[in-house]
């Protein structure tokens, strides 16, 4: 059998998130028609994972607002470095912003402990073990982030530091 690092050609380290909810319907999001609107469901967020714990998370839950796709792997010491990071966000901008972890190369034990560990475990991960939302994603080397805006377009895919991924947040939510 393949293993993950092998199907993606990723080697060494390049360079959360709220769980998603179902959003609360008021009046003011019900139109005209008495029907409350729906997202449209953009390409990019049709995909099912599992997550760390093995559940089902279905990624049309984030439709309707900016979100962030953070691929890591438990052993990469840059990704470490972010966790930080992505929990202020996940913080600052809750209810805003969908940040959703998206772990590969490494087992599920490591991958909980890297949660634990680093305090990102108000973002939601799933266990990306074979690669399949890595692939989906093209991604190749971690840590690597996808930014989509409101319509699931993405709107910027690669590794950057605490600054750059602070102003484009700034700039995603705004």
């Amino acid at each position: 059998m393949v293993g993950a690092a092998a199907l993606l050609g990723v080697g060494g380290c390049a360079a959360s998130v709220e769980q998603p909810r179902s959003a609360a319907i008021t009046p003011a999001a019900i139109p005209a028609s008495g029907q409350p609107s729906i997202p449209e469901i953009p390409d990019t967020l049709r995909f099912v994972g599992k997550t760390l714990d093995g559940a089902g998370f279905d990624a049309t839950t984030m439709a309707g607002k900016p979100a962030i796709l953070w691929f890591w792997a438990p052993w990469c010491a840059t990704c470490a470095s972010e966790a930080q990071s992505i929990s202020d966000l996940a913080d600052e901008y809750r209810g805003r912003l969908g940040i959703l972890g998206i772990a590969g190369l490494g087992d599920n034990k490591a991958m909980h402990e890297f949660v634990s560990d680093l305090n990102v475990a108000k973002v939601p991960h799933l266990d990306d073990q074979a690669g399949k939302i890595w692939k989906k994603f093209k991604i190749t080397q971690q840590s690597t982030y996808v930014f989509l805006d409101r319509s699931g377009k993405i709107v910027r895919t690669g590794y950057l530091d605490d600054l750059q991924l602070t102003a484009e947040v700034k700039s995603l939510v705004a």
